[in-house]
C-alpha cells in the first residue's frame, strides 16, 4: 500500500505538505497541491477515513433527509435528479451521503438522533413537512443545515424560482390568446404558496379576473386526484381554455379525464405542466412545461453545505435562487381574436 511518505519522497516535499494537500488544507500552493493529488491518484493512494476524521474532526459524511409521502421513492424523476446531482457534487468534495430516517435498526429515533448516531457533518433537508417537530428540532440544532425549497431564518436555503416559474407560464398562455386560465395546485406547502403568488401576480399584471372556481387543490405527483379536479373544471358552465397542472406526472390524470369527457388537447383545452421531466415529451401531444434546473438545485445544496462545514465563518447564510425555463411543446393552442374561448376586449 502506498504511503504518504512515499508520495512525499517522489514529490520532493515533506510528509506534512502531502497531508495538507490530501486533506484539503488551504496553506499550500495550488500547483503543489495538484501535483501531489495527481501522483496520489496515479499510485492508487487511499486516505484512511478514520485517521482523516481524527485529524480534521470531520467524518466526511453528509446526511440527506428526504421523506417521500407519496411512496414514489427515487422513481420520482424530479427528486431523483436533484438527489443524484447532490450526490455527485458531494463526492467531488470527498463526502459520502447517508439517508436519514427515524430508525436505527429496529429502534425508533428522532431525525437529530439519527444524524448524531451516523456522525454526519451536516444535513440537507428536502421534501419534508417542515412543521414536523422533529424537523424543527434538527433545523434548530448545531449541525450545519441546508434546506431545499423552504426558507428558515439563519439557515442556508436553495430554492427553485417558483414565483417566476408559474408567472412565466401564465404570461405564455396569455400570449397564446388564453384569458380563462385555471390553476390546479398541489397541497399547501411553501412551494405551493410561492407558485400561487406567481400565478396571482401574473394574472393581476395582465388584468385577468380569475374566478375562484378556477383555482383547485390537488396533490403533487398524484394522477388520480388531479383527474378528479380536472373533471370538476371541465364540467363548469364556463370551463377554462387552459389549465396549469401541479406537475408533469399529475397531468397524466388530467389528460385521461379530458379524454374520458370526449375532449381533446389542445383543440378543446390547452394544458401546461411543471417540472420538465422526460414524461412530458413522451405523452401525445407533448406537454409544454416549466423545466426546473434539478442539476443546479442539487449542486448548489451540496456545495453550500460543504461551505458551511469547511468555511463556517466566511459562508453567507442566504437564499440561493435557482432559475428554470419554459419548454414549449404542442399542448397549448393559439386562440384567435374571434374565438369564443377568450375575451376579445383584453386582446
Amino acid at each position: 500500500m502506498v504511503s504518504m511518505k512515499e508520495i512525499a519522497q517522489r514529490c520532493g516535499v515533506s510528509v506534512a505538505t502531502v497531508s495538507k494537500a490530501l486533506n484539503g488544507q488551504p496553506d499550500i500552493g495550488e500547483e503543489t497541491r495538484e501535483r501531489i493529488c495527481r501522483l496520489a491518484d496515479e499510485l492508487g493512494y487511499m486516505t484512511n477515513s478514520a485517521a482523516r476524521a481524527l485529524k480534521t474532526n470531520r467524518t466526511y459524511n453528509i446526511g440527506i433527509l428526504f421523506v417521500d409521502e407519496q411512496s414514489s421513492g427515487l422513481a420520482h424523476e424530479y427528486f431523483s435528479a436533484v438527489l443524484d446531482s447532490l450526490k455527485v457534487e458531494a463526492e467531488t468534495h470527498g463526502y459520502d451521503v447517508t439517508f436519514i430516517n427515524k430508525n436505527i435498526g429496529r429502534r425508533q429515533t428522532t431525525y437529530l438522533q439519527h444524524c448524531l448516531y451516523r456522525g454526519v457533518d451536516g444535513v440537507i433537508i428536502a421534501s419534508v413537512d417542515f412543521n414536523d417537530p422533529q424537523v424543527q428540532e434538527l433545523i434548530s440544532s448545531s449541525l450545519p443545515v441546508v434546506t431545499i425549497d423552504h426558507i428558515f431564518n439563519n439557515r442556508l436555503a436553495v430554492v427553485s424560482d417558483n414565483v417566476n416559474g408559474v408567472s412565466e407560464l401564465v404570461h405564455y398562455a396569455y400570449t397564446m390568446g388564453h384569458r380563462r386560465i385555471a390553476y390546479i395546485h398541489g397541497e399547501h406547502t411553501a412551494v405551493t404558496e410561492n407558485r400561487l403568488t406567481g400565478f396571482y401576480r401574473a394574472c393581476d399584471s395582465l388584468g385577468l379576473d380569475v374566478p375562484q372556481e378556477y383555482i383547485r387543490e390537488s396533490r403533487y405527483h398524484d394522477a388520480e386526484s388531479c383527474a378528479r379536479v380536472t373533471r370538476e373544471l371541465m364540467t363548469l358552465p364556463q370551463p377554462p381554455t387552459c389549465i396549469l397542472f401541479p406537475d408533469d406526472f399529475s397531468y397524466i390524470g388530467g389528460m385521461n379525464a379530458i379524454n374520458e369527457l370526449g375532449l381533446h388537447i389542445p383543440e378543446d383545452v390547452s394544458a401546461i405542466g411543471y417540472d420538465g421531466i422526460s414524461l412530458a415529451d413522451i405523452v401525445s401531444p407533448r406537454l409544454t412545461t416549466y423545466c426546473q434546473n434539478t442539476a443546479e438545485l442539487g449542486r448548489a445544496a451540496a456545495s453550500g453545505l460543504v461551505d458551511l462545514i469547511e468555511r463556517p465563518k466566511t459562508t453567507l447564510v442566504d437564499r440561493r435562487l435557482v432559475e428554470g425555463c419554459i419548454r414549449v411543446r404542442e399542448s397549448v393552442r393559439k386562440l384567435g381574436i374571434n374565438s369564443d374561448n377568450c375575451d376579445s376586449s383584453k386582446l
